[in-house]
């Protein structure tokens, strides 16, 4: 990728034009990662990159961006600018081409205002951009304050550098953040959602929750997560202490590799113990229905953040089943069948798992559904059927609710081992379900899911 973003800089250095690598690939190159994308920036105009490379994008004319293609390889390439005035705190509302010097002093932090000459492998610094990250700091440019006033998103942006790259964030552009955290609040949700998500894959995520945590931008992403703040649990259970501190110790016992489905039930799954605490006669504290609750929380919570149905879905069945764990041993061979065969069921265990490790640490639940699991590894938990609707519609059964029990009944035998060919279904059917609209089947033959 940095040979097809060098061609870029030869290109257009061969026509007389300055060019330079810009932004965090410069950076990574410094603290010796490896950049996702590479850019470039240039005097050249818009109109004159396009001429340049045939076939090239204009994808921001009025901020002079154009995307290049070197062999499949997608490089940016943005003219030197400077910014004018952002009325609406997220684009400026004109720009004006200028020079490498004034193009680095509108970027946001200094780690990612520094540019390099790909040829000599010479940084170029404007901003002591390399300084800091020397010091391991994130720091705005020039005034704090008015960096975050032209761009409301880069507040959490900051805590987004801090925590992948594990920086500290400079004293005054700290103050500023937490001093303009309400501004947040004028960000559309879909890219506080996506900033929100990189920092909790990121497996740093424990500093993220806590900087979100303590510069109040979490009142403008999830402010129901402060709500566990002093909601006691009972001792016994949790020792650990209040519900936020059980979250917050959930997150850290995650796996670095997490889907986005499994950090949000972590962060979630508990979020309606407050509304539903209660005392006992007895004095114990009891959170009845908080998993019912939390799901309904769940879903209104990430539809507000702009998540696409494939990530609220699984994360509210996770939230409304996180309890049955304690269920598991007591469970019929076909319910837990069914229970182990759902489709984000790994992420449900995986919740299991940390729900445990975060409170009184007894997994034997998880140790038998593992187990389970491997022993059930060697042919589907969910077979195909053993016969179908048409099979019973041939034999007199009309469509409806009664046939769908009927198929269900059969289904869980087959589960329970009971019946194990299309010939022992058949043969079920013909003694205990002979007569349609008449189907009452022994309860020693069909266990109850």
């Amino acid at each position: 990728m940095k040979s097809a973003a060098t061609h870029v800089v030869r290109t257009l250095r061969s026509a007389g034009h300055q060019a330079l690598l810009a932004g965090g690939c410069v950076r990574d190159v410094l603290m010796g990662r490896s950049p996702k994308d590479f850019d470039v920036a240039t005097d050249a105009t818009p109109e004159i990159v396009k001429n340049l490379f045939p076939g090239a994008l204009l994808v921001g004319a009025a901020f002079g961006v154009v995307v290049v293609r070197v062999k499949g390889i997608q490089i940016e390439v943005a003219t030197f600018r400077t910014d004018g005035e952002y009325r609406d705190g997220r684009h400026p509302d004109s720009v004006r081409f200028a020079t490498a010097v004034e193009d680095a002093q509108r970027r946001d932090f200094t780690v990612n205002g520094l540019f390099m000459d790909p040829e000599k492998e010479e940084v170029i610094d404007y901003v002591g951009g390399r300084a800091d990250i020397q010091q391991r700091v994130i720091r705005a440019i020039g005034d704090a304050q008015q960096r975050f006033t032209e761009d409301q998103l880069r507040l959490l942006r900051a805590v987004r550098f801090a925590t992948v790259l594990d920086f500290e964030i400079e004293a005054e552009t700290w103050a500023a953040v937490k001093s303009m955290a309400d501004r947040l609040g004028s960000v559309s949700a879909e890219r506080i959602r996506d900033e929100f998500s990189k920092i909790m894959l990121h497996p740093n995520r424990v500093r993220g929750f806590d900087l979100l945590v303590e510069s109040g931008l979490m009142n403008f992403i999830i402010p129901e997560i402060l709500n566990l703040k002093g909601c006691e649990q009972p001792p016994q259970f949790h020792p650990e202490g209040d519900v936020f501190i059980h979250t917050r110790l959930m997150l850290s016992l995650l796996p670095e590799d997490v889907s986005i489905n499994l950090v949000l039930s972590v962060l979630l799954h508990d979020i309606a113990k407050p509304a539903t605490q209660t005392v006992d006669e007895t004095g114990r504290i009891r959170f009845n229905g908080h998993d019912r609750l939390g799901a309904e929380m769940t879903g209104q919570i990430l539809r507000r953040l702009k998540y696409p149905n494939e990530v609220i879905d699984p994360a509210v069945e996770a939230v409304e089943n996180h309890m049955r764990f304690m269920e598991v041993k007591k469970m019929r061979l076909s319910k837990l069948k069914r229970f182990m065969s759902r489709g984000h069921f790994s992420d449900e265990l995986a919740l299991h798992r940390v729900d445990c490790l975060g409170s009184n640490g007894q997994l034997d639940n998880h140790a038998y559904v593992s187990e389970k699991l491997q022993e059930l590894s060697a042919e589907p938990l969910i077979p195909a059927r053993l016969i179908n609707g048409g099979d019973l519609i041939q034999r007199g059964w009309h469509p409806g609710r009664a046939l769908g029990a009927l198929l269900s009944a059969i289904q869980t035998l087959q589960l329970e081992g009971t019946l194990t060919s299309r010939e022992d279904a058949l043969a079920w059917v013909e003694q205990f379900a002979p007569v349609p609209d008449v189907f009452d089947p022994p309860a020693d033959l069909v266990p109850a899911d």
